[in-house]
């Protein structure tokens, strides 16, 4: 397993340089912070990666989470990785100083995640989860609910979960059937069942505290009807934990991410007397789940992109030391010449950059939705409408670019490794399993494409949509005015066109009335959004690297690392851009081959 997990210079360099983070700080919301203690909380969350969950990635996976007795166990590293995460103050890292947070801006905590996520992707969910089912809390929930709660979540001595899922309900969450019947006590009984509840029992903390939707009696059919409590899986009654009837029926056997169990729960099975509390008011449950889940889409994108970059400093690490072949340009001539490292191929080198891009670019769009959230929780009137706006377009992009290509991404750094990226004796096999769940986690890649498609593009008669576009107009204008750069200025800009060309064209149907034949190839509308947008984040780093390659005269290492992001930058520029060409020409093609056809196709 390579040492090496991620570029902590490129993490420095989106914080500081591209996002300029420490600008925030100049906001009554982060006075408190500046740019040396946010190095300190990287620095932090690295000592965190390096020597607790780095170290154990591996050994989590061989030996997985169990079953036995009616109870969870998991690896017991977890506990030792909570209890860090607690220390360091970032289980609540986002959450306000009121409720025990430690109000850092999103992007920050993102950039933390992100090393967790490539230390070790399994261990990283059972506090990611626990700080937004407690953001849920914290949100939405009484005073009572904030003080019984917080401070044993965010102190690492609860987990948090989110439960939505049922056996009859995915997707389609209007179909739960979990209730919740009203006492004269405060408190409602509920019953039901969840499944897929990702740390939703284990032994290495005291509780797990369930953010459950359920629907109260005789409420309204549909997503009107939902209604979101607090269940703890025991609860407080005289200074002492109590179970509060909620059983753990089994854990899931999955392909990756097996560290991480996943619970089938049951509540009010067994004397009808699983006690939930109502969070915010009744039926909005679902309003404001959606909080959790848009932070835990973004997440999981970050998932995606931090598992490549693992992936892809495994990749590096074997390429710079494995010998294969000849190069082509002295292959056949001495056959008594070394094997030169397969690094010097160029095909090993394109699959390398393709990685490296993947990765670098994911990272940035990521990071650009958290900058975007944090600025709508610092700015008011329509600046603030405008940042909620661009976070709200781009957050489907954020979570499917990184998850899509990143398992292509993983693919190629398993291709590196040849026969031996197949064996169980490299770690390639075991992230190539981990990464595949993220295109389904908290939304399907069909979901999100249909949400930023039939929603977001057409929110508020087209003004999310016109945001991002200025937004990418700005870096194309800025960009125009470097003489190195406006060949790709001049590219993206033509894209955007191309975008917005097939935009119009599609939405021409919306306002037909022709709902299938609008979102039929949304998917592929996807794809061809997230390389446009991976495009504008790559020229926005380009800009800064030129701009530090003409003022800073950099040295070594450092004029390495800007020359590298110019490299790259081209690369993606080159290779993948044109694949738009071809999304573009399906999009707007008159014939239509998935609505309507017949069920006997499929033979």
């Amino acid at each position: 397993m390579a040492k090496q997990y991620l570029s902590v210079r490129n993490l420095k360099f989106l914080l500081h340089e591209v996002f300029k983070t420490e600008e925030l700080t100049k906001h009554p919301r982060y006075e408190h912070i500046d740019k040396e203690a946010i190095d300190m909380i990287v620095d932090s969350a690295l000592q965190i990666g390096d020597n607790i969950a780095h170290p154990v990635a591996a050994e989590m996976d061989r030996k997985p989470a169990d079953f036995r007795d009616g109870k969870v166990y998991v690896h017991p590293q977890v506990k030792k990785y909570i209890s860090a995460m607690a220390e360091a103050g970032l289980i609540g890292s986002s959450a306000s100083l009121e409720v025990g947070g430690s109000q850092l801006p999103e992007i920050v905590t993102t950039a933390q995640g992100f090393i967790m996520g490539a230390a070790n992707n399994g261990i990283t969910t059972f506090t990611g989860l626990t700080a937004g089912a407690a953001g849920l809390i914290a949100s939405f929930g009484s005073q009572e609910l904030r003080d019984k709660y917080l401070e044993k979540m965010y102190g690492g001595q609860w987990q948090g979960t989110m439960c939505l899922t049922e056996p009859q309900a995915g997707s389609s969450l209007h179909y739960i059937t979990s209730s919740a019947t009203p006492t004269n006590e405060g408190y409602y009984k509920i019953r039901g069942q969840k499944i897929y509840i990702s740390a939703g029992d284990h032994d290495q903390t005291e509780n797990v505290i369930h953010l459950y939707l359920a629907k109260i009696d005789g409420a309204p059919a549909g997503t009107r009807g939902i209604s979101l409590f607090v269940v703890p899986q025991k609860r407080e009654e005289n200074g002492q934990l109590v179970d509060n009837d909620v059983t753990t029926i089994g854990i899931y056997h999955k392909m990756g991410q097996k560290g991480t169990p996943a619970i089938h729960l049951q509540t009010g099975a067994k004397n009808d007397n699983c006690r939930g509390w109502l969070v915010g008011e009744p039926h909005k449950g679902l309003t404001y789940m959606f909080q959790m889940m848009n932070e835990a889409r973004l997440g999981v994108g970050l998932t995606g992109a931090s598992i490549a970059s693992a992936a892809y400093y495994e990749a590096l690490e074997y390429a710079n030391e494995r010998p294969q072949g000849q190069t082509l340009s002295i292959k056949g001539q001495d056959p008594n010449a070394p094997q030169t490292l397969i690094i010097n191929h160029p095909d090993v080198k394109r699959m390398l950059l393709f990685q490296k891009a993947v990765v670098e670019g994911s990272l940035s769009l990521i990071m650009q939705c958290a900058l975007y959230g944090d600025l709508a929780h610092t700015t008011e009137g329509e600046d603030k409408e405008r940042y909620e706006l661009l976070l709200d377009m781009l957050t489907p992009v954020a979570k499917t670019y990184p998850t899509e290509m990143g398992i292509q991404s993983v693919s190629s750094s398993l291709q590196c490794f040849g026969g031996g990226g197949f064996c169980e004796d490299f770690p390639l096999e075991k992230l190539y399993r981990d990464i595949r769940i993220t295109t389904i986690y908290e939304g399907t890649t069909g979901i999100q494409s249909l949400a930023l498609l039939g929603r977001n593009v057409t929110m508020k008669n087209g003004k999310a949509a016109m945001a991002y576009f200025q937004e990418v107009s700005k870096t194309i204008a800025e960009a125009k005015t470097y003489d190195p750069l406006k060949k790709y200025a001049e590219t993206l800009e033509t894209e955007m066109q191309r975008l917005q060309n097939v935009t119009q064209h599609l939405v021409g149907f919306a306002m037909k009335g022709e709902v299938e034949r609008f979102l039929s190839d949304a998917t592929l509308y996807m794809e061809m959004f997230g390389i446009s947008a991976i495009a504008w984040q790559w020229l926005r780093q380009g800009i800064i690297a030129h701009q530090a390659l003409l003022t800073k005269n950099p040295q070594g290492d450092e004029l390495s690392f800007y020359e590298s992001k110019i490299h790259t930058m081209k690369f993606f520029f080159a290779y993948e851009i044109p694949k738009t060409q071809g999304l573009a020409t399906r999009l707007l093609d008159a014939e239509v081959l998935t609505v309507g056809v017949e069920k006997a196709v499929f033979v």
